[in-house]
């Protein structure tokens, strides 16, 4: 089963992700927390910690995997799993940022919805928490507008390959898929 979490930044999103894992595994399961986040400030090291004190105590096993997230599987133990990827913007911006120069919008859309692909096919149970985009009206450089737009065309593929879609707005979980 796949399980798609949306919302905006601050929207309770990754702890309705965190409550959906610990409903749906089972005791005969591992329990992964994929991280996609590299830290870069103390902005950054502040999310990290607060995501870890939310997981504290809840079983997680976690692997760091910034880029090429269908690698994350070698990490895991063969068997039942449930996994739970924070988040696609993080992993989006990876991709797309890693060399020299940004790498183009659908090679990474393509990239990340691959890894995404052999993740689901080898868990029993994957919840990936994604944010939402285009919300702010504003038109950026057209850097930032290609990993916008990557960002967009991922959610929509995301939402379509999932079983269930959950946008949380004001930590309230809405069903948009079921």
């Amino acid at each position: 089963m796949m399980i798609l979490v949306i919302g905006g930044s601050g929207s309770g999103k990754s702890s309705y992700a965190e409550e959906v894992v610990c409903s749906i595994f089972e005791e005969d399961m591992k329990k992964y927390y994929v991280a996609t986040m590299q830290i870069f400030d103390e902005e950054g090291r502040k999310k990290v910690e607060r995501h870890r004190k939310l997981r504290s105590g809840k079983g997680f096993l976690t692997i760091e995997q910034p880029r090429s997230i269908g690698r994350s599987i070698e990490k895991m133990d063969a068997g039942r799993k449930t996994v739970l990827l924070e988040c696609i913007s993080n992993l989006t911006a990876n991709e797309m940022f890693a060399g020299e120069t940004p790498k183009l919008e659908m090679q990474v859309v393509q990239s990340v919805i691959s890894g995404l692909e052999q993740l689901r096919k080898n868990t029993t149970n994957l919840v990936v928490v994604s944010n939402n985009v285009f919300e702010d009206g504003i038109i950026y450089d057209r850097t930032i507008m290609d990993y916008i737009h990557a960002m967009g065309e991922i959610n929509q593929r995301l939402a379509a390959m999932a079983d269930q879609v959950v946008e949380v707005v004001v930590g309230i979980p809405v069903v948009m898929k079921q």
